[in-house]
């Protein structure tokens, strides 16, 4: 039997069973409008929704308005002859309306078809993930606001020069330090790096901050402390923390540091006499890694002028196009002989590190970057 065939008007064919055995599936309404803006053909979705049979109607007729609509994605298909899409809002609901030319064996466009797909659901979905990221960045910046309102402001002792950097890679960073008076005769600092990055991270720091205790003159002692501090609060985190803990000495020039797992060594340098020590101690992570770890001090004796400068692995790791690390050697080079303020030369570093990785100061860091420089002054200075 031959298939039977409508005229829709003089240069419109449609095998109509074909046709609609396409088009009658789809949830997504489809219609046919010529080139006067009438409604040709409708699929069974559209039909139904409409409630009606709107075949010979103006096409904005059909969603009972009385004039064509200021932007009609179907006019501007024959204009262009190019496929045009854009939202409308009908009945209330908003749809995507997809319009496509239809084209005779000569080119000539003779109908154009829409697609008009209803995509509220997903609108209010996208509003809710648009309020919730707001709601999420609004907490975000409460949180860095508490991170950073915790950072050093004033220096403990007037025999001390102090300056730190510190810029997270991320909003919230897993960086921190901190410097504090225990008493007349110790000052306290530390610098710490957070496995991870983000809010988890940062709430370490946090605990991190109120944790450690600022009365125990043995860094080793309230490493050990903070070690079972935090397997009471986060036995069960994968997360950890890496400490290098210093304590020094004004009456005596000493310092006692020690270190729970911090896997760069910070540096005792004098710029007059041109030489440094490498700090280096081992020491578990704060962390559940072992039940019962154990950590040591060590001792040593500072001269006038000496500066301890402390940094988490965020600036040696910063590679150059070669993918060399800036490393630990050229940070020394920097270091060394340099006779400026601390604050001055840690910019220095800073300098020297971004031009080496090629990249604008350390904005477009990979990892936090955190330095502190503390100058030990004689007080007749």
């Amino acid at each position: 039997m031959e298939i039977p065939k409508i005229k829709l008007d003089s240069n419109i064919n449609l095998n109509i069973n074909m046709f609609e055995n396409i088009v009658d599936c789809m949830h997504d309404w489809v219609r046919v409008i010529d080139l006067n803006d009438n409604i040709i053909y409708v699929n069974k979705a559209m039909a139904k929704a409409l409630n009606e049979n709107p075949i010979g109607k103006k096409c904005y007729k059909a969603f009972e308005r009385d004039i064509p609509c200021e932007k009609c994605v179907s006019r501007a298909t024959i204009a262009t002859g190019q496929p045009q899409q854009q939202e409308e809002l009908i009945h209330n609901r908003t749809f995507s309306v997809m319009s496509s030319p239809i084209k005779d064996k000569d080119g000539n466009i003779i109908a154009v078809v829409e697609v008009l797909r209803d995509i509220t659901e997903m609108k209010k979905l996208q509003k809710a993930i648009i309020n919730q990221n707001k709601k999420l960045k609004s907490e975000l910046n409460i949180a860095k606001k508490l991170q950073y309102s915790l950072l050093p402001k004033e220096i403990p002792n007037d025999n001390i020069e102090f300056s730190y950097i510190y810029k997270p890679c991320d909003t919230l960073g897993g960086d921190f330090l901190d410097i504090f008076k225990i008493d007349t005769s110790h000052i306290g600092v530390y610098i710490a790096d957070v496995s991870g990055h983000g809010v988890a991270a940062s709430m370490l720091t946090v605990f991190l901050r109120s944790s450690i205790d600022k009365t125990i003159i043995s860094p080793a002692s309230a490493l050990k402390k903070l070690y079972i501090e935090f397997n009471n609060n986060f036995s069960d985190q994968d997360l950890y923390i890496t400490i290098f803990y210093a304590i020094f000495d004004i009456t005596s020039n000493t310092l006692v540091y020690s270190n729970a797992g911090l896997n760069v060594s910070p540096i005792v340098l004098n710029p007059y006499t041109k030489t440094f020590k490498l700090l280096r101690v081992p020491g578990i992570p704060i962390s559940n890694w072992v039940e019962n770890p154990s950590y040591e001090d060590k001792k040593l004796i500072l001269q006038n002028r000496d500066k301890l400068f402390l940094y988490t692995d965020g600036i040696v790791e910063l590679k150059n196009n070669k993918n060399e690390q800036f490393g630990e050697n050229r940070l020394i080079g920097v270091l060394q002989g340099n006779v400026e303020s601390p604050g001055v030369i840690l910019d220095r570093i800073i300098k020297a590190a971004s031009e080496f990785a090629g990249i604008e100061r350390y904005n477009n860091a990979a990892d936090d970057i955190t330095m502190a420089l503390l100058e030990i002054k004689n007080s007749k200075d």
